[in-house]
């Protein structure tokens, strides 16, 4: 596997199977470990119901399908160009700033269900899924250097997607709802503890999202 990782053993004709099998190595692994402090601290603070839930859960799925859709376009036009410019912490500067964005929307909301949220509340968990795809890995490496060679942004983005909906298949798809399970059993017969939790959650979004920025 580490073999297949490695950008410079992928030949420019990797097929779009293979493609998919990296983005799916990348999903079962690092972006479990990676993503669910941000998101399952979302999750928690949100304080919505199971299909609230997993529609924030497909709304970060979704933004990272974009994300990396996005950064193959670009390798396949900037070529080698992207890898350096991941290296050099912009990806972590985008988390902070997705993840401090997520702690202050759960700070001012003060209801779970109030209307004028409602469209807002779409944004986080899209953001958080983009910005986390940033994150510079072996599996996200290997794509953008076959993206690069191929020398195409059509291409390149095509690349991307197959890559992303291969990432789609993580564990979160079934720990975000059962920790929003979790929540609820917390909240039950106890609705003042909504308040407290959701400024938990966002306290702990805002600290992760400075930790990251003091990584720069």
């Amino acid at each position: 596997m580490n073999d297949f990782l490695n950008p410079a053993l992928l030949p420019p004709e990797t097929t779009f199977f293979a493609i998919w099998l990296l983005g799916v190595s990348l999903g079962l692994t690092a972006c479990t470990a990676t993503c669910l402090p941000f998101m399952g601290t979302w999750i928690l603070g949100r304080g919505g119901s199971q299909l609230v839930a997993l529609r924030d859960t497909g709304l970060f799925v979704s933004g990272r399908i974009v994300a990396y859709s996005l950064l193959g376009g670009i390798a396949g036009g900037a070529g080698a160009w992207l890898s350096h410019a991941l290296r050099s912490g912009i990806g972590n500067a985008v988390i902070g700033l997705a993840s401090i964005t997520a702690g202050v929307w759960l700070w001012q909301t003060g209801k779970s269900h109030a209307p004028c949220h409602a469209a807002r509340s779409s944004t986080p968990p899209f953001l958080l899924g983009f910005a986390l795809s940033l994150t510079p890995c072996a599996p996200l490496a290997s794509l953008l250097a076959v993206c690069a060679a191929a020398g195409s942004i059509a291409l390149g983005a095509e690349h991307g997607v197959v890559f992303g909906l291969g990432a789609a298949l993580t564990p979160l798809l079934i720990l975000l709802p059962l920790i929003n399970l979790f929540g609820k059993h917390l909240r039950d017969n106890r609705m003042w503890m909504l308040r407290w939790i959701r400024w938990g959650a966002a306290a702990v979004l805002i600290i992760l999202g400075v930790r990251r920025l003091l990584l720069l």
